[in-house]
């Protein structure tokens, strides 16, 4: 793996494993074998499985030659990383690869988290002083307002006197997976035309433009589905897999990513009968090393044949491939000493959970009546976890900032999971429910600031219908977490821009000419995922960021339990209001979440509710997530009346609720600031609000090792604390516990307790 040179464009499980044969030159000389192996997505996973991953990089490379090998990788190997890489800005990822000796890699949407400057001028380098050691190729990233390339377009290597190139590019769509505010002076272009049009001058015979016997394209951009599908039927979805199919015959080898699928298939070359090339993705987060085992004719670079497959991770010891390896020992010392780091700052709890919160699920099954198994990361569904955060966002603004009325997060930003099992192995604090520092900021990775943008009723609709994306996007539906407070009904057999059939805030319609405060992730408000519709409201950026409000909102609200109802319902038919008589007939589906531990649903109650009074219409099954209701209303009824139902055993509500707890604030005081240690007893004062009233209820406070209970009185209540014995700040965590009709909160307070005023 070794670069003859680099040159800018600016002057064993396989998922396919296959051996075709292309058209040999008649005299061909004595045949080369090139070792290419592929990696994308990995995501700065240093973990406990980093150093069997770099082992089988090695083992590849040692059967295929280490003058025949290339290591290529395809774009998002930093951003939305594991705590041990994120925390040191992804640097032991960055060492861990120039450990191996990747050669060169297409940009990702990921590289672009911090911003353009970012990755130049710290992921990269300046020339003479580089940090990643590999040329990174974007031959799709332009300078603003110009075809002028940003970026290196291809590196060019020579292997076993093969001159071989690699032609990076990034998918089109990452304008809208980035914050814009951090890619101001860049553009990006067609992946596929940039990479034809570099491929065309690197096989023109032109020499100036550069020249290549062999070309890779390393695309950050890839099927939408691998296993159980083929690439006949990828191709037939349209966009940009679809585009690459026409790439340019000069074209040997396709690298993708970005859609984190596993597949190794064989694309016909165009131009070509009976001719193909291998085109290959290895999944995410160092599962697979993609290899192409491509045999070409040594005087003319011509391919003869080829072998492609994905090959798992291996399963020999670190012990015996650190011994076996000194570039894999290089990796483990990187690995361990950014674990250490990870763990002083990680191995802090700071919060707990009950059960699962999760992101929703495909794969797995309802056993027992409750969702378990399968794969994370389905970003077209709602999830436990999307929502809570949600909640966070809407409750963790502090007051003197605004008072948002829902919170809303995109399901990429969710990079982890929160799981009620504890692993004391490295961490004797980490038991079951606690959830660590490391384990929060690995739900949000990605360092966003907390926007609140102002929106009219009308532009926060149109926000829920760009849950349906654009026409040919890698993902066609994105589910949005909602704050619990938020309920809606869809119809996805509108037409788009009327699927949204309904929305309540608070149990109230939406106001299309009212104005929303929405707290979320300023990649969202400044339209990422192609959240257009945020744009046309007015953002203020709170300045605080999102891991900070996230973990605050944790230390606030312990015990959190997952909560399995959803915020968004799909229906057909349902009316708004009932009169006396009338022949009601509805649908309803998509009613069970695929969190795990979410229950199937087994019945929905219908009601009817008028100002205070509620009526009783009856239960219907539900099957498969979906429920037919039909009945006439009771003759008695009087005026119109709402209607409602709920999911069982969910707790999904639908229409109109029968009852929903207040939202209440918790605001905690201390005094003094400062206390001195075995002499002052300070006092917290705690008031709790519900709807904007007192709240009712009792109240537990945590403060130097030690708990307090209280009850409210005229929504507040005071407690003293016993007199602190050593010096330092002390966190002083409030808790209202809720109450019939209140749902619970929390604030965190901190005093100084010194050894004399």
């Amino acid at each position: 793996m070794r670069a003859l040179v680099a040159t800018s464009g600016l002057a064993f499980v396989a998922s396919s494993l296959v051996f075709v044969t292309t058209t040999a030159p008649a005299h061909a000389a004595d045949p080369v074998t090139l070792n290419l192996l592929g990696v994308n997505d990995f995501h700065g996973r240093i973990n406990s499985s980093t150093v069997k991953w770099a082992g089988t990089v090695e083992q590849l490379t040692a059967a295929g030659g280490e003058s025949d090998t290339l290591l290529v990788g395809a774009g998002d190997l930093i951003g939305a990383s594991e705590f041990a890489s994120a925390v040191a800005e992804d640097q032991p990822t960055i060492d861990m690869f120039n450990a191996l000796g990747l050669d060169a890699s297409a940009v990702g949407n990921h590289e672009f988290d911090k911003g353009f400057a970012d990755l130049t001028d710290r992921v990269i380098g300046p020339d003479g002083d580089r940090n990643a050691q590999w040329d990174y190729l974007g031959a799709n990233v332009y300078e603003k307002g110009t075809t002028t390339p940003a970026l290196p377009e291809y590196a060019e290597f020579d292997l076993d006197g093969i001159d071989v190139a690699v032609v990076g590019a990034v998918t089109e769509e990452t304008k809208s997976l980035v914050s814009p505010g951090g890619i101001t002076q860049i553009d990006f272009g067609d992946p596929v035309e940039a990479v034809n049009r570099v491929a065309g001058e690197l096989s023109d015979g032109d020499d100036s433009n550069g020249e290549a016997q062999v070309i890779i394209a390393s695309f950050h951009s890839g099927a939408a589905v691998g296993a159980g599908s083929t690439y006949e039927a990828e191709v037939a979805k349209g966009g940009e897999f679809a585009d690459m199919a026409s790439l340019d015959p000069a074209v040997d080898v396709i690298f993708n990513g970005h859609t984190h699928q596993t597949y190794a298939w064989d694309a016909p070359v165009p131009g070509e009968p009976g001719v193909t090339r291998p085109i290959l993705q290895t999944g995410s987060y160092g599962t697979n090393v993609g290899q192409v085992s491509l045999t070409v004719d040594s005087a003319t670079g011509d391919v003869i044949s080829y072998e492609s497959q994905n090959v798992a991770r291996t399963t020999v010891s670190d012990d015996e491939l650190v011994a076996t390896y000194p570039r894999v020992a290089e990796v483990k010392q990187i690995v361990d000493d950014a674990i250490a780091h990870a763990n002083e700052v990680g191995n802090q709890p700071v919060g707990s959970v009950t059960g699962d919160i999760t992101t929703a699920f495909t794969g797995g099954t309802y056993t027992d009546g409750h969702y378990t198994g399968g794969t994370r990361d389905d970003r077209a569904s709602e999830s436990t976890l999307g929502d809570l955060v949600g909640n966070a966002l809407r409750d963790g603004i502090p007051a003197d900032m605004g008072s948002p009325d829902l919170g809303i997060t995109n399901p990429g930003g969710l990079r982890a999971e929160l799981l009620f099992a504890g692993d004391t192995t490295s961490n004797p604090a980490n038991t079951d429910g606690v959830v660590t520092y490391a384990e929060a900021n690995g739900v949000l990775p990605f360092v966003n600031n907390v926007w609140l943008v102002k929106l009219k009723g009308s532009d926060l609709e149109a926000v829920l219908e760009q849950q349906w994306q654009p026409d040919g996007s890698s993902r066609p539906f994105l589910a949005l977490g909602l704050s619990d407070n938020v309920r809606v009904t869809q119809d996805p057999t509108q037409a788009r821009g009327s699927r949204i059939t309904s929305v309540l805030i608070d149990g109230q319609p939406l106001d299309p000419d009212k104005t929303y405060t929405v707290s979320t992730f300023s990649f969202l408000g400044t339209g990422g995922d192609n959240f257009g519709a945020f744009t046309a409201g007015t953002p203020n950026d709170t300045g605080l960021v999102d891991r900070d409000l996230w973990i605050r909102y944790l230390q606030k609200h312990d015990d959190l339990a997952p909560d399995y109802a959803r915020q968004q319902v799909q229906e057909s038919g349902m009316p708004s209001s009932v009169s006396a008589g009338d022949a009601v007939s509805f649908t309803l589906s998509n009613l069970d979440l695929t969190s795990q531990g979410a229950p199937a649903n087994t019945s929905v109650s219908v009601y009817l509710t008028q100002g205070t009074r509620s009526v009783a219409i009856g239960d219907f099954p539900v099957t498969a997530g979906a429920a037919t209701v039909a009945f006439t209303a009771p003759a008695s009824l009087d005026g119109a009346w709402k209607l409602g139902a709920v999911a069982h055993d969910s707790g999904t509500v639908v229409g109109a609720a029968e009852f929903t707890k207040a939202t209440t604030k918790t605001t905690a005081q201390v005094t003094p600031k400062r206390a001195v240690v075995r002499k002052t007893r300070a006092t917290v004062r705690v008031t709790v609000t519900a709807g904007g009233d007192a709240a009712s209820g009792k109240l537990r406070v945590r403060a130097g090792g030690r708990v307090y209970h209280a009850t409210l009185k005229h929504g507040t209540a005071t407690v003293e604390l016993k007199r602190f014995k050593r010096v330092g700040t002390k966190e002083v965590t409030v808790r209202y516990l809720g109450s019939d009709t209140a749902k619970r909160s929390g604030d965190i307070v901190t005093i100084k307790a010194v050894k004399k005023k």
